[in-house]
């Protein structure tokens, strides 16, 4: 069978400081200690990314196709990393353990690096490989001069080929310019962005979620696909006319280039738009908008939808509508039957359509690498050290 050639986007998520980390640490404990942190990193990456392999501490994925999502796909990354993040703040209360791989924990960060090309699948042991140019060139930008320019911090390296293909804004998103000379293949553009600034920003982000209490509309329900698919659909403009009621297109309009709190949505319903603005943005958890009605007196609305995870790999979602001002009750009460109709339409409309996805992946899908799975031991079983006495 002739190998076809494909686009894809390509990311490798790698631990750093875990070489020097394993060195000088107890082997049982620390290799637990990767395997959680692998399932985190790979958990919050696939879907949309499939996993092509694991590298020691490493994942290689990839999401096939030439039409690319730049900033849902920026999002997942930054995703990944505060995940990756939380789940070291986690582990190190957690741990009962004063072992030398518990205690330096903190000692691990994590980098991408993202690039968009064209690849090939061959089947190899029963598995398929990504075989081609592009593969070689996002490996080979692992080592690299980053270093040199932020220091030894956490960053996202994006090719300029990414860049391009994903219609991100470098410049509105004040992305770092870098260059790479890779043997072979010559000098490489791309850009960088510290990921340490992300994460202090998302831990200083004001958080904003309408309180059950406060809701004139509550709406909860099982979706049989996973939490980052409902997220996607959920938050990408080019996906909301597939299932949201009346919905046209969405015109996006972006903050510092990123989609994200301050993010102003323009959802077109024939001749008029909701307007849409993104008060709070936590992937894949939960977000919050306001929105505003194309009629004079309509009511501002504000809307949190939460996505947690079941036990059978679907998602729960639960969706708390309030008023920005009490005082708007009786123009709610104008449009209430029309809003929650159409929301529960709408509603039944993306549950249809992420089951048929989920099941037309399913048929599709060739296997994953399987992950190493992690006895959680540091955070049960101290290391026990015997020693002798003259």
């Amino acid at each position: 069978m002739a190998v076809k050639p494909e686009p894809a986007s390509l990311v490798i998520a790698d631990i750093s400081g875990y070489t020097g980390y394993l060195a000088g640490v107890e082997l049982d404990h620390a290799m637990d200690i990767l395997a959680d942190l692998i399932d985190t990193i790979v958990g919050s990456l696939r879907p949309p990314f499939h996993l092509s392999k694991l590298e020691g501490d490493a994942a290689f994925v990839y999401l096939g196709g030439q039409t690319v999502d730049g900033l849902h796909l920026q999002n997942v990354i930054e995703a990944t990393y505060y995940e990756f993040r939380r789940r070291l703040r986690n582990i190190t209360k957690s741990s009962i353990c004063e072992c030398d791989a518990c205690r330096q924990i903190p000692s691990l960060d994590l980098k991408f690096v993202v690039h968009h090309g064209v690849v090939a699948k061959q089947l190899m042991s029963g598995h398929e490989e990504l075989v081609g140019r592009d593969v070689i060139l996002v490996h080979r930008l692992l080592k690299n001069s980053v270093e040199m320019k932020l220091g030894k911090r956490p960053y996202v390296l994006y090719t300029d080929q990414f860049v391009k293909a994903g219609g991100i804004d470098a410049a509105a998103q004040a992305l770092q310019p870098h260059t790479e000379a890779i043997d072979i293949i010559g000098e490489v553009k791309a850009w960088l962005t510290d990921l340490d600034v992300a994460w202090d920003a998302e831990e200083k982000q004001r958080r904003v979620r309408v309180d059950r209490q406060d809701a004139v509309f509550h709406d909860q329900g099982d979706i049989a696909a996973p939490r980052a698919m409902v997220w996607e659909y959920l938050t990408a403009p080019r996906l909301r006319s597939l299932w949201s009621v009346g919905t046209d297109r969405v015109e996006e309009n972006t903050e510092g280039g990123k989609r994200g709190a301050g993010t102003v949505n323009h959802c077109v319903h024939g001749p008029a738009a909701v307007v849409e603005e993104i008060l709070d943005w936590r992937p894949h958890d939960y977000a919050t908008r306001r929105y505003q009605m194309p009629f004079p007196g309509a009511p501002r609305l504000l809307m949190t939808f939460a996505l947690t995870d079941v036990p059978d790999g679907g998602t729960h979602m639960e969706t708390t509508v309030g008023l920005e001002d009490k005082a708007e009750m009786p123009a709610y009460a104008m449009v209430r039957d029309m809003f929650e109709g159409n929301f529960r339409e709408s509603g039944r409309r993306l549950t249809e359509l992420l089951h048929a996805k989920v099941k037309a992946e399913l048929a599709k899908e060739t296997g994953e690498p399987m992950l190493p799975v992690s006895a959680g031991r540091f955070l049960s079983e101290p290391v026990i050290r015997t020693g002798t006495t003259d």
